[in-house]
């Protein structure tokens, strides 16, 4: 065979899997951030979405739509009719589930100023604000759009979603004010070392 004939040898073929292993390598940890924060985003959407979808039908459809976050990702949602003299039980209309690496939870960082000012940052479901109740996981859109408890109270609150092992600055926060219903979306920001919560 003739120079010119003979091919790659061992070796080169060699270099040039090792350059592309090490590319896709680099390649993947370069997009793992992404990813992560593509969780982060998901998670959040999807908290905000329920809770102003179902503030929305409460309103058009005149029921009352209970939903309850239980830690560590699930969103249950229920309805609840009226009756004379007794209401019904409710009825569960739909489940979510966060992404598994996601989870309604608090990190050390959060500043003590909630957003909405609702609560210290320390309680990572924290409804129910000023009736003397606090901490409760769940709010009640009524036909007037209003949030309550089963009290008749009106419920205000925040939910804390953020990342295991991730920054602390990748979380997340879902606030509700009860009288109105007005619904927030939030994201941790660290402005001159100190880290706040701005609207997102």
């Amino acid at each position: 065979m003739t120079k010119k004939d003979r091919g790659f040898s061992v070796i080169e073929l060699m270099i040039v899997v090792v350059i592309g292993m090490v590319m896709a390598g680099v390649s993947i940890m370069a997009l793992m951030p992404l990813y992560r924060q593509n969780h982060v985003d998901a998670a959040y959407d999807t908290t905000l979405s329920v809770i102003r979808t179902y503030r929305n039908q409460a309103i058009t459809q005149s029921k009352r739509y209970i939903i309850t976050f239980t830690t560590p990702g699930t969103i249950t949602v229920q309805s609840w009719g009226t009756g004379v003299p007794v209401a019904p039980a409710p009825v569960t209309l739909a489940t979510y589930t966060l992404p598994n690496d996601i989870q309604y939870a608090v990190q050390p960082g959060f500043p003590a100023t909630a957003p909405d000012s609702f609560g210290t940052g320390l309680v990572a479901i924290d409804f129910d604000q000023g009736m003397g109740l606090g901490s409760q996981n769940y709010i009640m859109f009524m036909p007037d759009g209003s949030s309550q408890d089963t009290l008749g109270n009106y419920n205000s609150g925040v939910v804390y979603l953020t990342q295991t092992g991730s920054n602390v600055n990748t979380a997340r926060a879902v606030s509700v004010f009860g009288t109105t219903g007005r619904v927030r979306g939030w994201r941790l920001d660290s402005v001159a070392g100190n880290n706040t919560w701005a609207e997102q």
